[in-house]
Order: structure tokens, then C-alpha cells, then sequence
């Protein structure tokens, strides 16, 4: 059945789809013994945005599958009606027919607290026909500067107007002002700005030479990028090193896609096999995923677990004692730091966690979080400007906050299960990235209440 999109203003983080409306807080209860069990994991946040803009800036139509169900994609999908795609959402599906170059004269957006979404679609809104179209974002997303992204989009002639802090939502772009060319920009802030300039750029007058000084943080989401405009038509040139890419015109094509399970999620799920000495399956993400974040199951043979990983589906085994000790640069799979985090008190000796310091920058600022919460469970930690060392310990109950950030939710909840329990301040902050966390835990047997 078709799903009608019909957000209520004032516009935040929040949508339709938002889990847990008016619960305050949730009680994770601790699980004595080994979990056992099979997790579907939810659809690929990254992989869900991505798709779904191409589908509508495609010609023809495109059945999605596998969709993430967040707020996230709601304010993707809701925001690319708003221009005149078709959207038909039908719980993880979607059937989109797509509007290609074609803008509407004039048109109101909303990406809520969606990283992806804010810097995936200025490019296509500039590149497009002619149009004047108002992007706002959440109070959150409001205060996380785009200004790499919006800089090389003007220097290819992007008109873009701020409502208040310059290089911040609120925005106005005028479409069919930003032509392409050749254009200069660093990479090491984060690869989101890359991909937005690689979509967009096919539909620019004049393509994109585009080079990248500095490296690029998690360069495996940039390969997703290029990977989903190749499924829709869309050929890039790029160097081995990744540090000069060519898009020429083109025009994306409509195609039926598969999402794959959401790497990152799946992770947390992962952590609990080894935290409690169990066995999980995670029934729908296997070997041959980009997703840079599965690389964490690399990380838990290090602390002594038994990974299987197959074509689809990957297993987790833990016994004996959780193995620490070791630095881990975290930079290539950043998203994963807060669930080694949360699962170092248990080790048998610290581990430290290194060249991270972007995260202080995502939807809060996860060092400092991390290390504020940490304590109030009775566990010592070093806060680094990249990272933090965490000690050994045995975790106490404790009320925390999750920051408004979904991963510290999630993160802290592992931490809850294999300790004493915790309770979790704002716990509806998962619905961006994992709606359906807390039941998925309850799924395994882990306690969960509800306090409203």
C-alpha cells in the first residue's frame, strides 16, 4: 500500500517515522550468560539515501528494496517529492519514477539531521534547471558547517544564499548556477562532501574534473558513491590513489536495487556476541559488502572471537576472555569507535583509540561523550584530541545521556547488557539510523523498558 508523506511543521530531526515518540527514557536490562540468536539487520543508511537520489534524479523508474525505515530517509524521500519525483514508499520498499534535470520553479526542503542528505543534494539543486529552492535542516544539522562543499560548488559558479551562519542550513540554491569545471577541494574533513560533488556532477553543463588534496576520510564510502552511479548509468574516472576523478555529463537511468544490511548497525550486534561470550548470525550482510565498517569483525578476532563470514550472512563466536591491549587507528571505519568503546571495559587490558578527531564533529561531539559517560559507569578513560584510552572495568548502572546521537544510544546500550544495565536519556535518537534497535534487542532476549 502506498504511504502518503505528510510531515507536520515546525520541521526538526523528527518525522512520521520517528520510534519511541514520548518515551523519555529506556532501561536496558543486563543479560546473564551467552546471547544466542539471528539478526536481520536493517537496510544501509548510506547505500538507502544514495539510491534513492539517483532514482529520483533518473530517468524512468526504479523499484527500491531493503530500505532503511529512519527518519533519515523519510526527510530524503519526503524532500525529493517536494522537487517532483514520484516517491511511493511501502514499508522498505519504494518505487520511485524520476524527474531528471527537470526542477520545479520554486520548492521548500527539509533533510532533518540527515549528513547524507544535506550534502548530497545542494549539487543536483545547483546543477539542474533553473529554480529557487529553501533547504532547511534540524536545530543539530543547523550547527554542522558545510563549507567545503558549498565553497567548490561556488567556485563552479553555484549561487548560494545563507538565512543565517554563512556555510550553514538554512540555505537558498538557485538552480542552473553551478556549470562544473575543474575544481580543487580537500578530502580529509569528510568523504560525504566528495560523493555530493561526483552525484552531482553528471548533471552539470560542463561535468567535473575534480581534485582531491589531503587524502580522504573513509575513502570506502566515496567507492559506494561511485559503485550506486554506475548502477544507474553513471561512469566516473578516477586514479588508483583516488585523488582526481572525471565525470562527464550523463544521464542516470532507472534500475531496480537491492539494499544491502547497514554495516555499521550490524556492528553493535556483533559487539554483544563477544561481550557476553555468545553466538550471532547476522543473517544479511556478508564478505563481499564496501561497507568499510564490517572491517570491525577483523577488529573482534583480534579480541579473540570467531568470525565466519559468507557470501550473505556473517556469524559471531566468543569464548573465553575478551582480549585488549592494543591501539586501534579507527579513522578508516570511524563510525565503529564508539562500539569498541563500549566494549573495552570487558577486555583484559586498555585499549586506546586513535585518529578519530573528526567525530567530534557528527551529531554530537562522540570523544567527549564518550568520555563524560564512561565514568558515571565506574570505568577510567583518557580523553585524546583523536581518541581516548579506556581501562578495564566493571561497568555500574548509571542514568546517561545519549547526546541526541543514535550511536551513543546504541553503543551505551551494549555496554548496559554485559554490565549492570543501563538507563538511556532521549532514546528515540536511534530512529536515524535504526528505528528498531530496542525490539531487535528485546528479539534476543535482552530486557527493555520503557519509562514515558
Amino acid at each position: 500500500m502506498r504511504e502518503v508523506l505528510e510531515p507536520k511543521e515546525p520541521f526538526d530531526a523528527e518525522s512520521p517515522w520517528t520510534a519511541l515518540k514520548g518515551v523519555d527514557a529506556m532501561r536496558v536490562l543486563p543479560y546473564r550468560g551467552p546471547l544466542r540468536g539471528t539478526i536481520t539487520v536493517p537496510g544501509s543508511k548510506s547505500v538507502s539515501n544514495r539510491a534513492l537520489i539517483l532514482a529520483a534524479m533518473a530517468e524512468g523508474e526504479t523499484e527500491l528494496t531493503g530500505l532503511l525505515r529512519s527518519d533519515d530517509i523519510f526527510w530524503c524521500g519526503w524532500s525529493l517529492t517536494q522537487l517532483g519525483a514520484d516517491v511511493a514508499f511501502d514499508g522498505t520498499k519504494a518505487r520511485v519514477v524520476g524527474i531528471g534535470r527537470k526542477r520545479p520553479a520554486t520548492a521548500r526542503l527539509h533533510v532533518g539531521s540527515a549528513g547524507t542528505v544535506a550534502r548530497f543534494l545542494p549539487p543536483f539543486l545547483l546543477a539542474g534547471e533553473e529554480g529557487r529552492f529553501e533547504v532547511t535542516a534540524s536545530a543539530q544539522m543547523s550547527k554542522r558547517p558545510v563549507g567545503p562543499l558549498f565553497d567548490a560548488l561556488k567556485s563552479g559558479g553555484g549561487a548560494i544564499e545563507f538565512s543565517g551562519e554563512a556555510n550553514c542550513y538554512p540555505a537558498v540554491f538557485h538552480g542552473g548556477s553551478f556549470s562544473g569545471g575543474e575544481i580543487t577541494m580537500s578530502g580529509n574533513v569528510s568523504s560525504q562532501f566528495i560523493s555530493g560533488m561526483l552525484l552531482g556532477a553528471a548533471q552539470s553543463e560542463k561535468g567535473l574534473k575534480l581534485n582531491v588534496t589531503g587524502g580522504i576520510v573513509q575513502s570506502d564510502y566515496v567507492r559506494i558513491t561511485l559503485d550506486t552511479m554506475a548502477h544507474f548509468g553513471v561512469e566516473v574516472a578516477f586514479d588508483e590513489a583516488m585523488t582526481r576523478f572525471e565525470v562527464a555529463p550523463q544521464t542516470y537511468r532507472g534500475k531496480d536495487l537491492v539494499v544491502e544490511a547497514d554495516a555499521s548497525t550490524a556492528t553493535y550486534f556483533s559487539a554483544l556476541a563477544v561481550a557476553t561470550g555468545g553466538d550471532i548470525t547476522l543473517s544479511n550482510i556478508g564478505e563481499h559488502t564496501r561497507q568499510p565498517d564490517y572491517a570491525f569483525h577483523a577488529i573482534l578476532e583480534l579480541m579473540g572471537a570467531e568470525v565466519t563470514r559468507g557470501e550473505t550472512s556473517t556469524r559471531i563466536r566468543m569464548s573465553g576472555p575478551i582480549r585488549g591491549g592494543f591501539e586501534m587507528d579507527m579513522r578508516p571505519l570511524s563510525d565503529a569507535s564508539l562500539t569498541l568503546a563500549a566494549m573495552a571495559p570487558f577486555a583484559d587490558a586498555p585499549i586506546t583509540i586513535t585518529n578519530v578527531a573528526h567525530i567530534r564533529h557528527h551529531e554530537s561531539d562522540r570523544i567527549s561523550a564518550m568520555c563524560q559517560s564512561l565514568p558515571k559507569l565506574g570505568i577510567e578513560v583518557e580523553e585524546r584530541t583523536d581518541g581516548m584510552v579506556i581501562h578495564p572495568g566493571t561497568p555500574r548502572f548509571a542514568s546517561l545521556d545519549t547526546f541526541e546521537d543514535h550511536r551513543m544510544a546504541m553503543a551505551l546500550s551494549v555496554i548496559g547488557v554485559a554490565g549492570e544495565g543501563v538507563e538511556l536519556k532521549d532514546p528515540g535518537c536511534v530512529s536515524k539510523t535504526c528505528p528498531t534497535f530496542f525490539d531487535e534487542l528485546g528479539k534476543l532476549g535482552i530486557g527493555v523498558e520503557e519509562n514515558v
